[in-house]
């Protein structure tokens, strides 16, 4: 009898303490919210640059403008045309004409009336058929959007010289950076040596003549 009203007792009570007393949460382990909230996801800005590639094309055709001096007759404008073939990525050949015009030499200066060349023998125009070869290639960039390919150059060859009444054989060495603006217009710089044997002063000696030219060209 006891133990049946002890039973009845601790059943009560169960009952009652189920009643009284809310449900049971699971508690969040110590710390997984902490980390959540310091948890600070990168916002990267994702830059859309714009990068023209060298036409399909193999061809190149353009015009170009800069300064010459002629050794003994200063410094003038000279005016030209090229035109290239690229071989390969890395080769290219290239044919060239360019004109100036010879001003007079110191001692024609000085010496009044004194003229070692007529006008007409003042001309001086260049033919030249060279080789190049690519190097250093890099990219220009612009602002944050626009990147630009270049290329630096080294360039030789030979030629023809026209000038005070002759021709002369001309070999002409020299280096040049290339910049490429879009898929098929490209910015020059070129710097150049046309040397050629000539006895105009009266003795025979290799004279070099320098040049520093901007071009345009157009891969078709």
């Amino acid at each position: 009898m006891e133990n049946r009203t002890r039973f009845l007792f601790l059943s009560i009570a169960s009952l009652l303490t189920a009643l009284i007393m809310p449900p049971c949460i699971a508690a969040e382990p110590i710390g997984e919210g902490l980390r959540e909230d310091l948890l600070i996801e990168p916002e990267i800005a994702r830059r859309e640059i714009v990068e023209p590639e060298i036409d399909t094309e193999d061809f190149e055709i353009g015009i170009y403008a800069g300064l010459m001096n002629i050794e003994d007759f200063g410094t003038s404008g000279v005016f030209g045309a090229r035109f290239a073939y690229h071989l390969t990525e890395s080769i290219f050949v290239e044919a060239a004409i360019g004109t100036t015009e010879a001003k007079e030499t110191s001692f024609e200066q000085l010496g009044g009336d004194v003229q070692l060349l007529a006008d007409d023998d003042r001309d001086f125009t260049y033919y030249n058929l060279s080789a190049g070869y690519n190097l250093l290639p890099g990219e220009v960039f612009l602002g944050g959007k626009y990147a630009y390919n270049s290329q630096f150059y080294l360039i030789a060859g030979i030629g023809s010289t026209r000038f005070a009444g002759d021709d002369e054989f001309t070999v002409n060495v020299g280096a040049g950076y290339r910049l490429l603006i879009n898929d098929w217009l490209t910015l020059h710089l070129d710097v150049r040596d046309h040397m050629f044997e000539s006895d105009l002063l009266g003795e025979t000696k290799t004279i070099h003549n320098f040049e520093l030219h901007g071009g345009l060209t157009y891969f078709f």
